[in-house]
């Protein structure tokens, strides 16, 4: 186990959602710090304003996970300010609609450089700091979307699958270390993911509304139920986070039917999962 007093936590993507939950939830438990980090200043202050509430050291930062000089600054300004880092949270995000067709390059790009970049500029820049410590874990937020592949999400389950298969290796290299090391599979999130997503450059307007409507039905997991299921992940150093039902189904289904996965999952969630055919 690596979390306990002395832990000094560092999370991407704080300002809301399962950042902001996992940051209220390791201030619960009394570590020694926790330093936030997002793009949205304004939901980065509510979350550091809910912290410092629970006294204990907090800091915030405002990071673009994409850009490799803001990641080297972020870790400056956490070792002045905490002294240690023995917790990386890479939990930043963001979501793009519309088929590999209708979006641009431009748009797979932005993505990539969150949802992929963003996990390894914060390993490759955290991970000398975790190596000094006693005892440390790094925690990669994939998702569902790591373990199958829907239409219309080349570009988030590419960066998805990506996570996954980095983490799983740097796992294995860290194995004999003081680092571990967690993939995390989150299912449908309460979360402003959809919301805040981005429509590809040639995606229908259409799309906007209908995925946010499709995501809201299927989002069956509070971001705080999300958050305990991660902490309890660190407790027992499991290398492969599911969360929620859905996604311990779509694991299994997944691993049952590699072929045709997708029917199974459609047929179980009673509902196609292509925006094109509710047009």
């Amino acid at each position: 186990m690596t979390l306990s007093k002395n832990s000094v936590a560092v999370i991407t993507g704080a300002a809301s959602g399962i950042g902001r939950a996992l940051a209220v939830r390791l201030a619960e438990e009394k570590i020694s710090g926790v330093a936030v980090c997002d793009v949205n200043e304004q939901g980065l202050q509510e979350t550091f304003e809910i912290i410092e509430k629970l006294g204990v050291a907090v800091s915030k930062h405002t990071v673009d996970t994409s850009k490799l000089e803001q990641i080297e600054r972020l870790k400056t300004e956490v070792l002045a300010t905490h002294g240690r880092v023995t917790h990386l949270i890479n939990n930043a995000g963001v979501g793009l609609m519309g088929t590999f067709e209708q979006i641009s390059l431009e748009d797979f790009e932005w993505l990539m450089g969150i949802n992929f970049w963003g996990v390894i500029y914060g390993c490759k820049v955290f991970l000398p700091v975790l190596m000094e410590q006693t005892a440390a874990h790094i925690v990669n937020i994939s998702s569902v979307f790591g373990l199958v592949a829907p239409p219309e999400q080349t570009a988030y389950c590419a960066s998805k699958f990506a996570v996954r298969g980095f983490t799983e290796s740097l796992r294995h290299e860290l194995e004999e270390t003081n680092v571990r090391v967690s993939s995390v599979h989150p299912g449908g999130i309460k979360t402003n993911i959809a919301r805040n997503s981005r429509i590809g450059e040639k995606t229908p307007k259409e799309y906007k509304a209908q995925g946010v409507k499709f995501f809201d039905k299927v989002a069956l997991t509070s971001p705080e139920q999300a958050a305990e299921t991660i902490i309890n992940g660190i407790r027992t150093n499991n290398p492969r986070i599911l969360i929620g039902k859905d996604a311990h189904a779509i694991n299994y289904v997944s691993r049952l039917f590699p072929k045709k996965y997708l029917k199974v999952v459609e047929k179980l969630a009673g509902h196609r999962l292509d925006l094109r055919k509710k047009l």
